[in-house]
């Protein structure tokens, strides 16, 4: 990747038949409506992919998918995450030959009771930095339950060479981003937030240039971070008061489904099937959810139709 990246860098949802089977044409066509939203990169394999539901051969699959039909029209960042680091480390290498711009990982987990110290924490991404030479990016999120505190993560920065970019979504992020960004100074390239930027305009104001939002709305949120990096915070802060309904409705009420609902709707993908135990939303939700859909004028709700 030859310049640092800033922007939108949407989670993509992986597509499922109603009857739970991977919809490959149905990835395709994410990949295809995502680069019509304008966005600057595209994440797969994450959280909001349901990438804990997927079968090592699915993912392999969708890795495949993904990257074949972006064809390098935009970075793909692959997500890698895994509490074996032999494993982790074959996932990086996997995800870089196949034509990944960058990797993303969480610290090592499983539950709140298995969880590395520090120092096996720092090893695994060093094991992973010196298996590949495109950058990773630390996913710093409440779902692992693991601590990763601001003068560890400036070591990572410091002290392994492609750790460089950093999604902060925990509690009171804008606080640790810019901790992060102060502690870590040029070692930080890339700071950004998540959690479908329901913090995004305390994060700027911290520091980060970018967010990893889920593929509902990126290209109504990335003009909020172009204009404030552009010098223009005001026109930011309206852009996000013109969000904010949807992002809090999706981030408190639909979570991972609502990109897939709303890209059903609009015929990007034919189901908005979820794997199980994960459940529908309820009609209540998807209702709400459509109505603020509509009112902002989606791509996805109309990129098929």
């Amino acid at each position: 990747m030859d310049k640092v990246l800033t922007g939108i860098l949407p989670v993509a949802p992986t597509p499922f038949h109603a009857d739970g089977r991977v919809d490959e044409e149905g990835t395709r066509r994410v990949m295809d409506c995502m680069i019509d939203q304008g966005v600057d990169a595209i994440c797969i394999l994450a959280n909001y992919s349901e990438q804990f539901l997927l079968s090592d051969a699915e993912r392999d699959l969708v890795m495949r998918l993904s990257l074949e039909q972006v064809a390098g029209r935009v970075p793909v960042i692959v997500t890698i995450s895994h509490f074996a680091t032999e494993v982790v480390t074959a996932r990086a290498k996997a995800a870089q030959a196949m034509g990944a711009s960058m990797v993303m990982m969480m610290p090592p987990y499983h539950g709140v009771g298995l969880v590395p110290g520090p120092e096996g924490i720092f090893e695994q991404f060093r094991a992973v930095s010196d298996a590949i030479s495109i950058p990773i990016m630390v996913q710093d999120a409440p779902l692992s339950g693991v601590s990763l505190p601001v003068p560890l993560l400036v070591r990572m920065a410091r002290e392994i060479e492609n750790v460089s970019y950093f999604k902060i979504e925990t509690p009171f992020a804008a606080d640790k981003l810019a901790r992060l960004i102060d502690e870590g100074g040029d070692a930080i390239v890339g700071p950004f937030d998540g959690e479908e930027a329901v913090t995004l305009l305390a994060d700027l104001d911290a520091g980060c240039t970018g967010t990893m939002t889920s593929a509902l709305q990126p290209e109504k949120i990335r003009p909020i971070v172009t204009e404030y990096l552009a010098g223009n915070p005001d026109a930011a802060l309206e852009q996000w008061k013109l969000c904010l309904p949807l992002i809090n409705h999706e981030n408190r009420q639909c979570g991972l489904r609502a990109a897939k609902t709303v890209m059903m709707a609009g015929g990007v993908i034919g189901s908005d099937h979820v794997r199980h135990p994960l459940a529908p939303m309820t009609e209540r939700t998807r209702d709400r959810l459509l109505q603020l859909a509509g009112e902002l004028d989606l791509v996805a709700l109309k990129w098929g139709k």
